[in-house]
C-alpha cells in the first residue's frame, strides 16, 4: 500500500463515523480473526464499527472477543442493508471480487462509501478506493497487522486485537506449516504474544475442541480417504446424508483435508463435501511444493485460492464430481509424478 493512500485513508479515519467491515461468504478463521481485530482497532479510536457477515460462521470461533457483535446477513437483512447504505468507509477483507460477499453483493455494488480492500489472494477487482494486496503475505490478518503498523499504531494493539489476529495467521497458515509463513510472520506472532495474544490457548480453542460428532465424522471421512499413489494424491469424499448422520454443523470438516496431505509421498490432497441445498459439491483443495491448486480449480471448478491451498465447487452429483475429477486429473501427471 502506498504512503499516499495510507495519508489519505489516516485523513478518512479521521472525519469518518459509521464504518462497516465485511468478510467474505462462509467465513473462516483468517475472515473473522482480521474482521474483529480491525474492529477492535476502529472502535478503540472512537468509530461507530459493524461487522456483517454474509452468513454464518464455524461454531469454532465462537470464543473470540466480539464476535457476539457479528450481524449474520442472512438473519438480518434489512438492517444490514441500512448500515451498508449509510455507511462512510466499508472495509473488505480477505476477499477481493465483490460476489464473494454472497446476497450482499448487490447492497455493495449500491452503497457511497469509501471502500478499502485488504486480501492476499490473486486478481483483485478493481471496486476499492484503495487498493491493500499482497499475495506473498501469509493471510489477511498478517496484512491488519501491518496496516496498524502503516498507521503508526501499533501502540494501540490491545489483547483482544492480538488474539483476534493471531488466530487467522494460525489458521491460515497451517499453525505456520505452509510456504506463506515467512520471517516476517513469525516477526508479526512474536509482537502479538507481547500484546496479549495467548497462543497457547488459541491452539486449545481452535484445534483440541472436537465435539463427539465433529470426531466420528472424521472418522467417517478418514473411512472414506482414496489415494492415487502413482499421481501422488488422496481425495475424501463426504455424502450429505454422512453428514446428517453426524449431525454436522459448520466448521466441522475445517482441517480434514489436511489428513490426505499427510499421507507419505502425497503432494495433492481433496474433500468433497455434498451440500443438497446448495445443490453442489463444496470442495477444498491442498497441495506441497509447486503444484498450484490454483490454477487447478480455476481450470475445471469454477474456484481459486493460492497456490497451495485453494477451493472450488461442483454442480455434479458427488460420483460424477469424483469421476470427472480423476479425469481431469490425468492431465496433470506430469506435474504430480515429477
Amino acid at each position: 500500500m502506498i504512503e499516499q493512500s495510507i495519508l489519505e485513508i489516516t485523513s478518512e479515519l479521521s472525519t469518518a463515523n459509521n464504518i462497516v467491515i465485511v468478510p467474505h461468504k462462509g467465513p473462516d478463521g483468517d475472515a473473522i480473526g482480521s474482521s474483529l481485530g480491525l474492529y477492535h482497532f476502529l472502535k478503540g479510536k472512537g468509530h461507530f464499527v459493524n461487522v456483517i457477515a454474509p452468513n454464518d460462521y464455524p461454531d469454532f470461533l465462537k470464543w473470540l472477543p466480539g464476535q457476539e457483535n457479528i450481524l449474520n446477513f442472512e438473519k438480518c437483512q434489512e438492517d444490514c442493508k441500512k448500515l451498508i447504505l449509510e455507511a462512510d468507509i466499508i472495509f473488505t477483507l480477505d476477499f477481493n471480487v465483490l460476489s464473494r460477499a454472497g446476497d450482499m453483493h448487490t447492497t455493495l455494488e449500491e452503497a457511497e462509501a469509501t471502500f478499502i480492500m485488504i486480501d492476499h489472494h490473486p486478481e483483485p477487482a478493481d471496486y476499492a478506493d484503495h487498493i491493500y494486496s499482497d499475495t506473498t503475505m501469509s493471510s489477511t490478518c498478517q496484512m491488519v497487522y501491518q496496516f496498524i503498523e502503516k498507521l503508526r499504531a501499533v501502540k494501540s494493539i490491545t489483547p483482544e486485537i492480538a488474539t483476534c489476529l493471531y488466530t487467522g495467521i494460525m489458521t491460515d497458515t497451517g499453525s505456520f506449516r505452509f510456504r506463506s509463513t515467512t520471517s516476517t510472520t513469525h516477526r508479526v506472532i512474536a509482537a502479538l504474544i507481547d500484546k496479549g495474544a495467548d497462543n497457547t490457548l488459541i491452539h486449545q480453542m481452535i484445534y483440541d475442541t472436537y465435539s463427539a460428532n465433529r470426531m466420528q465424522l472424521l472418522g467417517v471421512a478418514l473411512q472414506n480417504l482414496r489415494v492415487n499413489k502413482e499421481l501422488r494424491t488422496a481425495y475424501i469424499t463426504l455424502s450429505q446424508e454422512e453428514l446428517d448422520t453426524n449431525n454436522f454443523k459448520k466448521g466441522d470438516t475445517e482441517g480434514f483435508v489436511n489428513y490426505g496431505l499427510a499421507l507419505e509421498g502425497i503432494i495433492f490432497a481433496a474433500i468433497f463435501i455434498e451440500h443438497k441445498a446448495d445443490g453442489i459439491i463444496k470442495m477444498s483443495l491442498r497441495s506441497k511444493g509447486s503444484f498450484s491448486v490454483n490454477d487447478f480449480s480455476r481450470a475445471h471448478f469454477e474456484g481459486g485460492g493460492h497456490v497451495n491451498a485453494a477451493g472450488g465447487k461442483s454442480d455434479l452429483s458427488l460420483e460424477d464430481t469424483v469421476i470427472k475429477f480423476n479425469s481431469v486429473l490425468n492431465k496433470y501427471s506430469e506435474q504430480l509424478k515429477g
